[in-house]
C-alpha cells in the first residue's frame, strides 16, 4: 500500500493541468443540450449506468473529454460526439457542469461497514490503498492532481468502472491517474468493489 501511496503523492505533483482556454458556464449550458440525454440537464444523470458530472472539478471533465476526443480514452456512446467539440466547446462544457450542484446518493447499509473501511484504510493484505488517500475523506477529489471527486456518483458506475480497470478493458496509456487506478482495481474482489461502491454513492461533500 506504501507503493500506491507513494506514487500517488509523486504524480500529484508532477500532473500539469490541460491548457485549455478559460470556460464560460454560460456558453456551456447553451452547447449542453447533447450531453443531458445522458448526464442530465444540470449533470445529475438519472440513469445509474451513466455517471454524474455535476460539480465534478473543471480540470477533470477536460482532462477526460480531451482524451475522449484524442481516442486515448474509449468510450463508444460518445464517439459521435466529442470529436466535434472544439477546445473552447470543452471549456465551456467543464465550467458549466462543474458550477451545477450535485445530488447525493444513499448507501447500501448491508455493506457499509466493509466499503467504509476500504475507502478509508484500503485493504493492507492484498496492498490495496486507501481511497481517501487520492479522492479525499469526503469524496471531494484532488483538482490540483486531477484526480475526480466521487462523493454520491452512482454505484452501478463505480462497479463498471473498477471492473473495466481490472478488466484492462479501460484506458491507461497516457494518463497517470488511470494507470495508478488499473493496477489498484486488480486487487480488488467483485465483493469489494460493490462494497466500496456503495459507500461512495452515499458520500456527501464537506459543505452539504
Amino acid at each position: 500500500m506504501k507503493h500506491f501511496l507513494q506514487v500517488a503523492a509523486i504524480l500529484s505533483l508532477l500532473v500539469t493541468l490541460p491548457a485549455l482556454a478559460g470556460g464560460d458556464a454560460d456558453a456551456g449550458q447553451g452547447k449542453s443540450a447533447v450531453c443531458a440525454a445522458c448526464h442530465g440537464a444540470d449533470g445529475n444523470s438519472v440513469v445509474p449506468n451513466w455517471p454524474t458530472i455535476a460539480g465534478q472539478h473543471t480540470a477533470y471533465l477536460e482532462r477526460q473529454l480531451g482524451l475522449i476526443k484524442s481516442g486515448a480514452r474509449p468510450v463508444p456512446e460518445m464517439a459521435g460526439i466529442v470529436p466535434a467539440l472544439s477546445d473552447q466547446d470543452i471549456a465551456d462544457l467543464a465550467a458549466y457542469f462543474s458550477a451545477q450542484t450535485h445530488k447525493a446518493g444513499l448507501a447500501n447499509k448491508d455493506s457499509l461497514d466493509v466499503g467504509e473501511r476500504l475507502y478509508r484504510a484500503g485493504h493492507a493484505k492484498t496492498d490495496v490503498p486507501a481511497c481517501m488517500a487520492c479522492h479525499g475523506p469526503a469524496g471531494e477529489g484532488n483538482p490540483l492532481a486531477v484526480y475526480p471527486a466521487l462523493a454520491g456518483q452512482h454505484a452501478v458506475y463505480l462497479e463498471k468502472m473498477l471492473k473495466g480497470f481490472r478488466s484492462g478493458t479501460l484506458w491507461g496509456e497516457g494518463d497517470e491517474s488511470s494507470k495508478i487506478m488499473v493496477d489498484v482495481a486488480l486487487r480488488l474482489t467483485d465483493d469489494q468493489i460493490k462494497a466500496v461502491s456503495d459507500y461512495i454513492q452515499g458520500l456527501r461533500a464537506v459543505d452539504e
